[in-house]
């Protein structure tokens, strides 16, 4: 049987996939507008929470509209009908839809902006351009009689412990173990006599969590642990890099020329008046793909330094450019900001679909076309 899920699940169920804690500290994501207890039958998904996108949503019954863009991105001091962002906000709350905004934490997931733009221009085997280190773990281990194990580990997991990717209550147990100990004047041991030297069977558990939640942890450790002063070892682990990271890079299946490629994302991305600008030999041979959905002047030199032939991306200025060209770097392919980060959309419909699906919730869904990017003519 289905459920119709709640804003709230939403919300989850899309910061599983994009961690708000990676957004960067400038970034404004999350729940915009609505009620978290609110029904989600209809969910419209578009890069720009405008009037036109606000008025499409509405139109077609949307409860929940996702965007990337925030609206609120720049501070305001009042959300009156009277200005732009308050206008849209007035007119989302009084159709009741409920706005959520995911942008710098989409950019730099797995399966995010980049990844979307790498595969509609047939980009493979990639790897983030620009690596975020995995979230920094540690690794609590611990002693406790094997007739209290379950009951601890279970207090472990719903503190966050052994929860690593898209697994939970992971840990490993090794019994039997021999703990040694003897109770000193004072203790009011579970096991064992004040004085004298006591051997137990014990079961060893290890089990890893996110730093963040090592507070909570070893809160749970001590509440569920029958011992007065249960012993256990706290080990930070080093980070190290993974799947998530700014823009991308990869291969193409076979080489071809600039002009060639160049082409291959005019036509894989949607059309917009700011169209598709190329810096570099158009007859040069590309196989190594550089991208970065939105801006990316920042990742010019970075791609230089992996070995990428061409860098896709938006928003680039003419110095910037020019400069990047003469200290050697790759050729560049500058696109429309809204065109680099639109096919990420129907990727994040697909992936919550299937996301609420495997909890047994299901909704309706529409990816918006309508172009927004605010260049309208090219003379």
């Amino acid at each position: 049987m289905t459920r119709q899920p709640t804003v709230a699940d939403v919300v989850a169920a899309v910061h599983r996939r994009y961690d708000p804690a990676r957004a960067e500290s400038w970034d404004a994501v999350g729940l915009v507008c609505g009620d978290p207890d609110a029904p989600v039958r209809r969910i419209h998904f578009a890069v720009d929470a405008c009037d036109a996108v606000v008025e499409e949503a509405l139109a077609a019954g949307a409860d929940l509209l996702i965007t990337h863009h925030p609206l609120l991105l720049t501070p305001v001091t009042s959300v009156a009908a009277t200005t732009p962002a308050g206008r849209i906000l007035h007119r989302l709350i009084a159709g009741g839809c409920a706005l959520l905004a995911a942008h710098t934490n989409a950019d730099v997931a797995a399966d995010g902006v980049s990844d979307a733009l790498a595969e509609a221009l047939g980009v493979l085997d990639v790897a983030p351009l620009v690596p975020l280190d995995e979230t920094s773990l540690d690794t609590l281990v611990t002693f406790v009689p094997p007739s209290d194990l379950e009951p601890l580990l279970a207090a472990l997991a719903a503190a966050g412990a052994g929860r690593l990717g898209d697994y939970d209550s992971c840990s490993a147990v090794v019994e039997p173990v021999t703990g040694r100990f003897r109770p000193l004047d004072g203790a009011n041991p579970t096991i064992g006599v004040v004085g004298e030297l006591t051997t137990v069977v014990e079961a060893r558990v290890e089990v890893s969590f996110a730093r963040s939640d090592r507070d909570a942890v070893l809160r749970a450790l001590r509440a569920a642990h029958p011992y007065e002063q249960p012993a256990f070892h706290l080990l930070e682990q080093a980070p190290s890099p993974g799947r998530t990271g700014l823009g991308r890079v990869g291969s193409l299946a076979e080489p071809t020329t600039l002009r060639a490629f160049a082409e291959r994302v005019a036509a894989a991305l949607p059309a917009t008046a700011h169209g598709v600008r190329v810096a570099g030999d158009l007859d040069q041979p590309v196989r190594r793909v550089a991208v970065c959905g939105g801006s990316g002047s920042d990742v010019l030199p970075v791609a230089a330094a992996v070995g990428a032939d061409v860098v896709v991306t938006a928003d680039l200025k003419h110095h910037v450019t020019q400069d990047h060209l003469s200290a050697g770097g790759c050729a560049v392919v500058d696109v429309a900001h809204w065109a680099s980060e639109w096919p990420w959309l129907p990727r994040a419909r697909s992936l919550l679909v299937a996301d609420l699906a495997a909890v047994g919730a299901t909704v309706d869904t529409h990816v918006s076309v309508l172009v927004t990017d605010p260049w309208t003519a090219r003379l």
